[in-house]
């Protein structure tokens, strides 16, 4: 009999214990709702045979706990993804509901601690139900709670993705309002705390749904970028939203190859786009012509819907889109698309993704609930972000481009391309009502002379004055766009530091504010 023998058998149970993770009720209640349970999701969404665990034989601090949380209801390590190295925490809600407490958190720790300083992606994925009790409780609880006194702060070295496919409360949810993307499995609970203890505290029914469901987070809180039918779905998004990203902030973004048949629908745009800057269209479908065939991949599309923000590539190049949707609002930006246009631009200069701006504003919308809103505070944030972003910002205006809005969508010096198609307009405001504020006279007035007047105004915001004063690099056909961004994006290169920016804003806020 070897000396090895008892030790190695005593390790073949521990893992054994390990690898069958928490209660098997629970294990097979996700099985039968086709749910992916912790390894599973492990599984999924890194390369096959990738996966290094840490933190196996971890257990539950407290001894009465010991026998019941295996791998103390976090499984983490590292793996790759479509060839590329990721940090990854999967919570095992069987265990204990993979409450966060002392073990697991140092299991949590050391990953982000690795893929900080070694520069690879972070992702998080699974359900919590928050803090661990009794463990938090009394005096002990603290020494718990204040173990990482960085444990919340975000330096963006690395890019950082969610997937909330259950009931998640506590670090869970901090960790989503951390992330650069985020998304949500219908029918799980992004929270603070759950409903039945948000109810015990305020004294009212609450549910999930309402409390913190996918339509809310999607539409109103916009925590969530996306939501999804299914587990795998979810993780499928985290991948792909992965494959624009560079590894680190150290990095240009990864460029792929370019499919055929990307540069032929550039040819319908002038269908897409009415000429009348009256007529709406869907800036979705401007983007998708300019951008790579089937690149486009869209951040936060039911929030903040006058604005648009999508990752995409041109010429096989990862870009960050920024477009006014006359679709909605007619493209007036309100708070919660000002908040939205500035978490894309810190976003973009974060990992060194040039910006590319199409341009149909009339302006900021403006009234009451805008400004209890901090519609003010949120317009200058987004101007801040704009004038702290060091990546190439290329900026086209095709239709209106008024007010302030003109400044905050990159008008002149606040972009280091900025180019007009003829129909452009970048006036103060609408020719008909800038006619009645700088002469004080109605079409029911004076009817040849307002014509008259509105004539004037609109020559006077018409492109070529401002092509003439070289205050625009070009005015261009639009067919002409896509080419003209992918040549000025080679201009634009920082060739000097290898395709990275200065990343001044690398402790802005990733949650909405």
């Amino acid at each position: 009999m070897s000396e090895y023998d008892e030790p190695l058998k005593e390790l073949q149970k521990r893992r054994k214990f390990a690898l069958a993770m928490g209660k098997r009720e629970a294990l097979k209640r996700m099985k039968n709702e086709g749910l992916l349970n912790a390894r599973e999701r492990l599984d999924y969404i890194l390369d096959k045979g990738t996966f290094v665990e840490v933190g196996q034989l971890a257990l539950g601090a407290r001894e009465e706990h010991r026998h019941r949380t295996p791998a103390d209801g976090k499984v983490a390590g590292f793996g790759k993804v479509d060839g590329r190295m990721v940090g990854i925490v999967s919570n095992d809600f069987a265990t204990m509901g993979a409450s966060s407490a002392l073990n697991n958190l140092k299991k949590m720790k050391y990953v982000k601690d690795q893929g900080t300083k070694r520069g690879f992606p972070l992702m998080f994925v699974g359900s919590s139900s928050g803090s661990r009790m009794p463990d938090r409780m009394g005096a002990p609880g603290r020494l718990i709670i204040a173990q990482d006194p960085a444990e919340y702060r975000r330096l963006r070295k690395s890019p950082w993705g969610v997937a909330q496919l259950g009931s998640c409360y506590g670090s869970s949810t901090w960790y989503a309002c951390m992330a650069d993307y985020v998304v949500m499995r219908k029918g799980a609970t992004m929270a603070v705390a759950s409903s039945r203890v948000t109810s015990l505290a305020i004294n009212q029914p609450v549910t999930d749904e309402d409390l913190g469901g996918w339509r809310m987070h999607t539409r109103i809180s916009g925590l969530v970028d996306q939501a999804f039918n299914t587990d795998e779905e979810c993780l499928d998004a985290l991948k792909r939203y992965l494959s624009y990203m560079p590894s680190n902030c150290a990095e240009a973004p990864p460029v792929v190859g370019v499919p055929k048949g990307s540069d032929d629908p550039i040819e319908s745009i002038m269908e897409i786009v009415p000429g009348n800057r009256k007529k709406v269209y869907n800036m979705r479908h401007v983007i998708d012509v300019l951008a790579d065939k089937g690149s486009v991949f869209e951040m936060k599309p039911a929030w903040g819907k006058s604005v648009i923000t999508a990752l995409g590539r041109l010429n096989g190049q990862t870009v960050g889109f920024l477009g006014n949707n006359p679709m909605h609002k007619g493209g007036a930006a309100d708070p919660d698309g000002c908040a939205k246009a500035t978490g894309f631009l810190v976003h973009c200069d974060s990992f060194n993704i040039p910006i590319i701006m199409l341009v149909d504003v009339p302006g900021f919308l403006i009234g009451v609930e805008g400004e209890r809103k901090a519609a003010p505070g949120k317009i200058i944030n987004w101007m801040n972000a704009l004038s702290l972003a060091t990546v190439p910002k290329l900026t086209v205006v095709l239709r209106k481009s008024y007010g302030q809005a003109y400044i905050n969508m990159g008008g002149n010096k606040n972009s280091d391309v900025f180019a007009m198609w003829p129909t452009a307009d970048v006036g103060f405001m609408d020719p008909e009502t800038g006619v009645n504020v700088v002469f004080g006279i109605t079409r029911q007035d004076d009817p040849e002379e307002f014509e008259r007047c509105v004539a004037k105004l609109s020559e006077d915001a018409a492109p070529w004055e401002v092509a003439a004063m070289f205050e625009a690099q070009d005015v261009i056909d639009p067919r002409e766009t896509r080419k003209f961004l992918i040549n000025m994006l080679e201009v634009q290169q920082l060739r000097m530091t290898n395709g990275v920016g200065e990343h001044l804003m690398a402790t802005w806020p990733t949650s909405i504010v």
